[in-house]
């Protein structure tokens, strides 16, 4: 990542239920734009997770046939407006973003091949929390301490909540096996 946004101010938002059907709205262009290429289109990302504050950034995960077919057609999604970035850092993920007219990122898709396991982890991450709105909220507290300590700085952002996503990641796992 770059620093580039270093200083400008990180936003949290409180959750707004309009998330959920701007996801839903989003979707349905997506789905249709991707064909059969896509299998399953997920709402993922803290907007995702009712009561807790969130970047107001809708995140997509994207479940794909073969993120190669992705790779063929590289701007299947400019129309929607959204900008293909490759593997943006995460090998296997296909990413793109999408502005509004002012500059201001609105949606996010993180797109995977069908068996990758970096869906059933933003699945798991994402069901967890839900369910366990203690953990939620510790997530909220940090991230809120971390939009203040980091100076807008969304690499440091990132990297300031590494630790506590694994250790989500890890008890998200478990509680998964467990839970019917």
């Amino acid at each position: 990542m770059s620093r580039a946004n270093h200083g400008a101010t990180i936003v949290l938002a409180e959750h707004d239920p309009a998330w959920t059907s701007a996801f839903s709205i989003e979707a349905a262009s997506v789905a249709a734009t991707l064909g059969d290429a896509l299998l399953a289109l997920h709402h993922v990302g803290s907007t995702a997770i009712v009561g807790i504050r969130a970047k107001p950034v809708i995140d997509m995960l994207a479940v794909v046939t073969d993120v190669s077919r992705l790779d063929a057609m590289p701007n299947v999604l400019a129309g929607l407006g959204y900008e293909a970035k490759g593997e943006f850092g995460i090998p296997g993920r296909r990413y793109f973003r999408k502005d509004s007219e002012a500059g201001v990122r609105t949606h996010q898709i993180h797109a995977f091949g069908e068996g990758s396991r970096e869906i059933q982890r933003h699945v798991d991450f994402r069901d967890y929390l839900r369910a366990h709105p203690v953990d939620a909220r510790a997530y909220e507290a940090l991230k809120l301490d971390l939009a203040v300590q980091c100076n807008g700085d969304m690499e440091l952002y990132g990297d300031g909540k590494t630790m506590f996503i694994r250790d989500i990641e890890r008890r998200a796992a478990l509680w998964r096996r467990v839970t019917p």
